[in-house]
């Protein structure tokens, strides 16, 4: 299967009562993952904009950085990340991001099944 850039969608939302908006292009559909996961998005948060602090049970997320710098709360442990960095929420903790940067934040998000 290919996905061609032009049928890749686009959600954008407010997420987990975070400020701002989350623009994410779907990568891979909740159907597609054959009962293994339910998101594979490529993420963009602007200057201020963040996902809120959310729990995450029986799955787990992890975030790749691609650029900008964000504030990363790890369980209420606040932390600065930026391109490279890698980050995981396991089932029964609680995360959220935002984009301290003057540049936008983009990660990969990926949220697999227990």
């Amino acid at each position: 299967m290919i996905r061609r850039a032009n049928e890749i969608k686009q959600e954008d939302r407010t997420a987990f009562g975070g400020p701002g908006q989350l623009h994410a292009k779907v990568l891979l559909e909740p159907d597609e993952f054959n009962k293994h996961g339910r998101l594979f998005n490529h993420c963009t948060l602007h200057t201020g904009d963040a996902i809120g602090v959310h729990p995450h049970e029986n799955e787990f997320e992890i975030y790749y950085i691609l650029t900008g710098e964000g504030l990363y709360n790890d369980n209420g442990t606040e932390t600065k990340v930026s391109a490279g960095d890698f980050t995981i929420c396991y089932s029964g903790e609680k995360h959220g991001i935002k984009n301290v940067s003057d540049a936008d934040l983009t990660f990969i998000a990926l949220i697999i099944y227990n």
